[in-house]
């Protein structure tokens, strides 16, 4: 049963609230639920990366900024709906998108710009890397960024005391610790799932490498400490409260849980960390997680990650740089025209009519096809993104065709990923999706149902995605019975009650997206004759 007002008024003035805040690659949102995980205050600020120097990065002043204006806006909305001043919060947690690099000198310093996960600039090192450890080391990871700025000589190399993500940045200021859950650990260097530690012989292997190339430090050195989702990762100083709210109305205090990387989070967010469980995270860009039962036969498939849900349980990832950018830009450019037409369009109503156009298109989408990369995909062989839009002479060029070209194409790096796990012979029971994506009821799930060929579900909260999944993982820390494993709270206090919808394969639509998908991967050859020509 849904809480009252005089309830929820009661858990915001008494302190029985979790909050959660994530940094997504466009947006930081903070969510606030109460003692029930039912969300009842989101805010949000809006950012964007920029390319500097080469590198794709968020300043320091917009990391910091834009968490106080996220929690801000939170903080307006429980104003707003309840009529009282949060003060108080009973758990935190913070969570980001995984990987990159944020290297620190021994005074706290930055060394060096944040270097994000979108940045395809450490192919030598993730190839080097794959191969001493053999075991597959994507290009994003934490340690293929060290490791290539050992190979280019870098100046900071030197300097280097600490390296984390960005989720154990925020949380480092606003705690003081220099942790990490596992699961966004699992993204920086390899983890060993039994130890629910880094792999001690790949650390070994790592620092004899580096000591060859005349570096002193060892990586075990400049990690952060490892843990589990349930142990409480340190607690908000005055300084961190003052970082989240210059206003000063919020107390210091309370406890924080072990900072996760957008991946746990997705995972908590859709209830699948059990075995044979799995979700897709699609936002600017897309990512399956499929917990496994036991260990992938290869380590060493280039289009699978081996990273870990927030208890340490191992899991495939098929990560893909680019989703719903490019759609995007397209759902812009056509607001643009209405606008110039004279149409004033509410761009969220925009979305809903273009998406639910796409189930009249043709299967496959009546012959066009797109490669939606605004950056490098790993997945698809390719280094820097050129996005274009490529149609038959006998194509049908309709919207309804064009629609779901683009949300098709969205998944098209994903299910090029997954076909290798089918040939792992990986077994799915439930496949749950997230993101704003599919917010628009049955387009994007059935597509990307016939993409995968498995069911999705999307759940009442699939919009909410990641700070919510992270608020939740503060509420289990701090509310959690003794000996209670996640998945228990997770199906008995979070998922019990709540609705979701399943939609299975069409049979139709599968044999239109592999047809899109045949396409797709020609198509990507036309992407990489565009980046020889415009190197």
């Amino acid at each position: 049963m849904a809480m009252t007002k005089e309830q929820i008024i009661a858990d915001i003035e008494s302190g029985a609230t979790a909050l959660g805040i994530e940094y997504g690659s466009t947006r930081i949102k903070a969510v606030l639920v109460a003692s029930d995980s039912e969300p009842i205050a989101i805010g949000a600020f809006d950012w964007e990366n920029s390319l500097v120097d080469g590198y794709w990065t968020y300043s320091d002043e917009e990391i910091f900024a834009g968490l106080a204006a996220a929690y801000a806006s939170m903080k307006a909305d429980v104003a707003e709906k309840y009529g009282v001043t949060l003060k108080k919060v009973g758990a935190l947690g913070i969570s980001a998108m995984m990987h990159g690099y944020l290297p620190f000198d021994a005074e706290g310093n930055p060394l060096v710009p944040f270097r994000t996960w979108r940045n395809t600039t450490t192919t030598q090192a993730a190839h080097e890397l794959s191969d001493l450890f053999a075991f597959h080391t994507p290009e994003r990871w934490s340690v293929s960024h060290i490791y290539q700025a050992v190979l280019n000589g870098e100046e900071h190399v030197d300097k280097i005391d600490f390296f984390t993500t960005l989720a154990g940045y925020a949380h480092w200021k606003l705690t003081g610790e220099k942790v990490l859950s596992i699961g966004d650990a699992s993204g920086m260097f390899p983890i060993d799932s039994e130890t629910h530690d880094y792999d001690a012989a790949m650390v070994a292997k790592f620092d004899e490498l580096v000591a060859s190339k005349g570096v002193a430090w060892k990586v075990e050195d400049l990690l952060p400490k490892i843990m589990v989702a349930g142990e409480c990762a340190g607690h908000l100083t005055a300084e961190g409260a003052r970082l989240l709210d210059p206003d000063g109305d919020l107390e210091p205090g309370c406890p924080v849980c072990p900072p996760e990387g957008d991946a746990g989070t997705g995972m908590i967010a859709t209830n699948s960390i059990a075995p044979r469980t799995g979700n897709v995270s699609a936002g600017t860009s897309v990512f399956s997680n499929i917990v496994l039962e036991h260990g992938l036969k290869d380590a060493t498939i280039p289009e699978i990650d081996l990273v870990t849900t927030p208890v340490g349980d191992p899991v495939a990832m098929v990560h893909c740089n680019n989703c719903t950018s490019d759609i995007n830009g397209w759902v812009n450019l056509l607001c643009d025209f209405a606008s110039l037409m004279g149409a004033d369009v509410n761009k969220g109503e925009a979305f809903t009519k273009l998406f639910t156009a796409a189930l009249d298109g043709d299967k496959d989408a009546g012959g066009l096809v797109s490669i939606p990369f605004i950056s490098g995909e790993t997945v698809m062989g390719v280094q820097t993104g050129y996005p274009m839009v490529l149609r038959g002479q006998n194509s049908t060029f309709s919207i309804a065709n064009f629609m779901r070209m683009n949300i098709m194409a969205a998944f098209g790096a994903l299910a090029a990923g997954n076909e290798a796990l089918r040939a792992e012979d990986v077994k799915i029971d439930k496949l749950y999706g997230h993101g704003g994506i599919f917010k628009t009821p049955v387009v994007a799930q059935s597509l990307l149902a016939a993409a995968l060929e498995a069911p999705v579900t999307v759940m009442a909260t699939a919009g909410e995605g990641g700070a919510w999944g992270q608020a939740v993982a503060a509420a289990y820390m701090a509310w959690r019975e003794d000996g209670e494993s996640l998945a228990d709270y997770l199906n008995n206090k979070v998922f019990a009650d709540m609705e979701g919808t399943t939609i299975e394969p069409d049979p139709a639509d599968v044999e239109g997206y592999r047809a899109f998908l045949a396409t797709f991967k020609k198509a990507n050859e036309a992407e990489k004759a565009a980046e020889r020509a415009f190197a």
